[in-house]
């Protein structure tokens, strides 16, 4: 066995080692060579060590032999890594006549991914003797021939190469004929009979001889043939051509009927054995005859069939010329016909993938697939180079002659583009140059790189309290960009403490569809909002995940009856009995019921009403719609019943309304008939009330001109918000805005909680919160409200509310900021008898659907003197109401002194200051009075 490496074992091993670093992980090669007809299991080389693999890793890398079209010639035993001959090896059917003969090997190994290319020489024995192309060769020749004449003769052919190949011959002895061999330019030995002496036709009409053809291998073939040789007689001279060989060179594919070459021959002889036809000549073969086609008359050899370079290359034409004589004479020539290579075939490639599909996250120079190329052209027609599309994360590394290999070069995201449809070309160096193309498709396997987004970070839902158990609320959806598993998306809770109670016993969500649900009734009294966060996570691995915040407000409905107070602190509501004496006039307050309504809003906004009595009499009493007060209509006499029974329907303001009733007695004696202590109880009482009367007064003034003057703070307050960078929290830019409002109603006293839902980092602030009034509209009866005007102008319900009482127990909430302490914010109840047509004094807090707005003083208030603290005066703009705001500390409980003073400039001020004084000494008198009364 004969190996293409020199130098001792050590030698050859590291320079395999060298050739494999400067090749790259996975190139390489040897060379080994084998005889021919060698038997089965011939030992060819140690193929595993001269690779460097050791003999346990074969197995477990795969370690594999492929061979482009050459069966299983060779074989590797996994054992020993030794390469041996599988099967039969015919080197002439192999290569043909090829001087190289070669068998060429991948050798492929995984784990990491390496190839190898062996070449296998095939050497030639002498396994073929010399063959002619018939058993017996006839020749015919004049009797007239002179000594020395030449007369072709087909030599053998011999299928071996080389030495092996190379034939001498042998003429057995005679007396007539020598043999001569000559050797052509091409190489080509051609045989000729040389007449040694004249023929005599009468002496002998024919001679046998024995041709030997012998080749040059070791032990020597021999091949023989019968040459006939026929004497004729008569015609001397025979035709004769200018050269013995003609050399022509072709283009191959010559379209048919081109003219090769247009022969001449000439003859000494006169008449008829002048006359020249030309032939092939028997030596010959069917294929050239294919080719070519010859013209008898004029010599003309012209293109038959079609001419292929790859199928052959080199074409000899033997021509005989054979005059027209009884007895002809022939003349011989040589015609070879060589042709030139035209770049007509395409490249073949042949791709094979070794690694698909491609995960997004491999990394660069992983090998993908390996490309082989060829060309049926030879020079530079058969010279292929390969390219890859462009803008592609690939690159094609060359390996080996016509050998690349397709690799990554860049990162690869599926979720851009999931395949990628390669073309290959490969073009050879031909002018023009020829091209073939091969697609490749590359599919990119999904990694779990992207986690589940939803559509924006935070959604708001609203929910009616009371709701079933089990319902439906909302949904959530979360997109994921991965495939498959990795985008399967499943939701849970992000569990938390609401109160003294998990987050899961009120709501759930649905794993797969992202619904949420409500497990139980919601209370909007006792859950105004409900924040949480729902966790989107898909099912990769490692899993990813992102939240998202849910806002469920609870919103009110009217589910609470209007309840009643006791009338005194300490005893409880029944029926109220109440002592009035005859001599009261019009418009005298005998009581005031008292009710709350637990819901918020409209829901929470109480009316009053006085059931009609039994019988046609009408009532000398009246009940104030929003305040409750109970009060004379007229001056009593001596008709009326002295114990009156009321009846005061408490009706709320939601759908449908909610009622209660309160019953109120009233004795009707005469003044001196009044128990003492109720006299004095009566008198201290209105001393009170008429002591706090001018707060509501003031109050009521305040409201009104304070809401005109928010309208335009909030309009410049927007303004500037908008030019002003976003401020820091917990409600940043992107977080939504909740503006809470008192559902602080008349008489009611609302468990709802004012719940700061934005907070910020700085010093507490003083809110100030007014209430605009916000009535329904309905007819212009003095019991039935209407929708009041939002543009704020004085009405003749507020004009009579300057004499209003206060009580302070009836109060919405004034809060000093976070931390600070509630206050009670006095609401408004007429005095006057009845209300003017169309139009009613309304309670201070109209639900959520009043005008009602919260200031806020806070260190960017430029009118502010110092943090949480109001400023001095507000003056608004098209009324002639100034208005001044004293802030007392906010530790301290209203009194008589914790008003806001209002006036139309200094004058109307102290009018009003003068026209209260008149009127707190007219109730003093009436009050002196009243407890004169008593006493007697």
């Amino acid at each position: 066995m004969v190996y293409s490496q020199r130098g001792s074992p050590q030698s050859r091993r590291l320079l395999l080692w060298l050739l494999l670093a400067a090749w790259g992980t996975g190139s390489g090669q040897l060379h080994y060579s084998v005889p021919e007809e060698a038997k089965h299991g011939t030992f060819v080389g140690r193929i595993a060590q001269d690779l460097g693999l050791e003999l346990a890793e074969l197995v477990p890398r795969l370690f594999r032999v492929a061979s482009k079209g050459r069966g299983d010639l060779l074989e590797v035993n996994l054992q020993n890594g030794i390469l041996f001959v599988n099967s039969r090896i015919d080197r002439e059917e192999l290569c043909g006549r090829s001087a190289e003969c070669s068998i060429h090997l991948e050798v492929i190994v995984d784990r990491p991914l390496q190839v190898f290319h062996v070449e296998v020489e095939v050497k030639d024995i002498n396994d073929n003797p010399p063959r002619f192309s018939r058993e017996e060769q006839k020749l015919f020749i004049l009797e007239s021939r002179m000594p020395d004449s030449r007369f072709p003769v087909e030599g053998a052919s011999d299928l071996d190469i080389g030495a092996n190949a190379e034939l001498r011959y042998k003429l057995n002895p005679n007396e007539y004929f020598d043999l001569d061999v000559k050797t052509n330019e091409e190489k080509t030995k051609f045989l000729e009979l040389v007449l040694k002496k004249s023929l005599d036709r009468e002496e002998t009409e024919e001679h046998r001889l024995l041709l030997i053809a012998v080749d040059g291998g070791k032990p020597e073939l021999t091949g023989t043939v019968q040459l006939l040789i026929n004497v004729l007689d008569a015609n001397d001279n025979a035709p004769e051509f200018d050269k013995s060989i003609y050399n022509v060179r072709l283009l191959e594919n010559t379209p048919s009927g081109t003219l090769v070459i247009k022969l001449n021959a000439s003859d000494a002889d006169e008449g008829i054995n002048k006359e020249i036809v030309y032939f092939f000549s028997n030596l010959v073969s069917d294929d050239v005859k294919s080719k070519f086609t010859i013209n008898s008359n004029s010599g003309e050899i012209k293109v038959k069939g079609e001419l292929d370079y790859e199928d052959c290359n080199l074409y000899e034409i033997n021509i005989d010329a054979v005059d027209r004589s009884a007895f002809p004479l022939t003349g011989h020539c040589k015609i070879i016909v060589k042709l030139l290579d035209v770049n007509d075939n395409i490249p073949e490639m042949a791709v094979t993938s070794l690694f698909l599909p491609v995960k997004e996250d491999a990394p660069t120079s992983t090998v993908i697939a390996l490309v082989s190329v060829s060309d049926l052209d030879s020079g530079a027609n058969g010279q292929v180079t390969c390219s890859l599309t462009a803008h592609v994360p690939f690159k094609l590394v060359s390996t080996f002659k016509n050998y690349y290999s397709l690799v990554l070069d860049g990162a690869l995201d599926r979720e851009s583009v999931s395949s990628y449809d390669l073309v290959v070309t490969a073009r050879d160096g031909g002018s023009p140059s020829l091209w073939a193309t091969a697609s490749v498709s590359v599919e990119v396997a999904d990694v779990n790189d992207n986690a589940p987004a939803f559509a924006q970070p935070e959604y708001t839902v609203f929910v009616k309290e009371n709701n079933p158990p089990g319902c439906h609320i909302f949904t959530v959806s979360a997109r994921d960009a991965d495939a498959q598993e990795n985008a399967r998306v499943s939701y849970s809770l992000v569990e938390r403490r609401v109160g003294e109670r998990a987050l899961s016993s009120y709501v759930s969500v649905h794993a797969e569809s992202g619904k949420v649900y409500a497990l139980q009734p919601l209370d909007h009294e006792e859950l105004e909002l409900l924040r949480f966060q729902v966790s989107a996570r898909d099912a990769g691995v490692p899993p990813l995940g992102s939240n998202v915040t849910l806002q469920v407000f609870v919103l009110d409905e009217n589910d609470n009856a209007p309840a009643l107070l006791a009338p005194r602190a300490g005893s409880t509501f029944g029926a109220v009995t109440e002592v009035v004496s005859r001599m009261v006039g019009a418009g005298h307050v005998v009581a005031k019921v008292r009710a709350v309504d637990a819901d918020s809003g409209y829901n929470a906004w109480l009316s009053y009403e006085l059931e009609p009595a039994a019988g046609s009499a009408r009532s000398p009493f009246r009940v104030g719609l929003y305040t409750g007060e109970i009060s004379t209509t007229r001056a009593l006499d001596e008709v009326d019943a002295p114990r009156q029974r009321l009846l005061v329907l408490v009706k709320d303001h939601g759908e449908p309304a909610l009622t209660a009733t309160a019953t109120v007695l009233v004795s009707l004696v005469e003044s001196g008939q009044a128990p003492k202590a109720s006299s004095r109880a009566l008198v201290g009482a209105a001393s009170q009330e008429m002591a706090l009367v001018d707060v509501n007064v003031y109050l009521i003034i305040a409201i009104c001109a304070v809401s005109s003057l928010l309208v335009l703070t909030l309009l410049l307050y927007t303004a500037l918000r908008c030019s002003a960078p976003p401020s820091e929290g917990e409600c940043g830019p992107g977080q939504p805005r909740l503006v809470c409002s008192s559902a602080a109603g008349s008489g009611s006293y609302s468990k709802q909680k004012l719940q700061r839902v934005c907070s910020g980092d700085g010093q507490p602030k003083t809110d100030l919160m007014a209430f605009s009034p916000s009535l329904p509209q309905g007819p212009t009866s003095t019991d039935t409200p209407r929708q009041p005007n939002p543009d704020w102008r004085y009405s003749a319900s507020l004009r009579a509310g300057m004499h209003s009482s206060v009580h302070l127990e009836e109060a919405g909430i004034l809060r000093a900021g976070p931390g600070g302490p509630d206050q009670q914010w006095p609401t408004v109840s007429s005095a006057t008898p009845e209300p003017e047509a169309g139009e009613v004094s309304p309670p201070v807090g109209a639900g959520v659907n009043s005008n009602s707005w919260t200031f806020k003083y806070g260190p960017g208030n430029p009118k502010q003197s110092g943090p949480g603290e109001l400023p001095d005066k507000f003056i608004i703009p098209g009324s002639p109401a100034i208005i001044s705001i004293r802030q007392e500390p906010t530790n301290s409980q209203i009194d008589k002194s914790d008003f806001i003073t209002f006036g139309k400039k200094e004058e109307t001020k102290k009018k009003k200051k003068k026209k209260k004084g008149n009127k707190t000494q007219e109730k003093k008198e009436k009050g002196n009075s009243t407890t004169d009364n008593s006493d007697q």
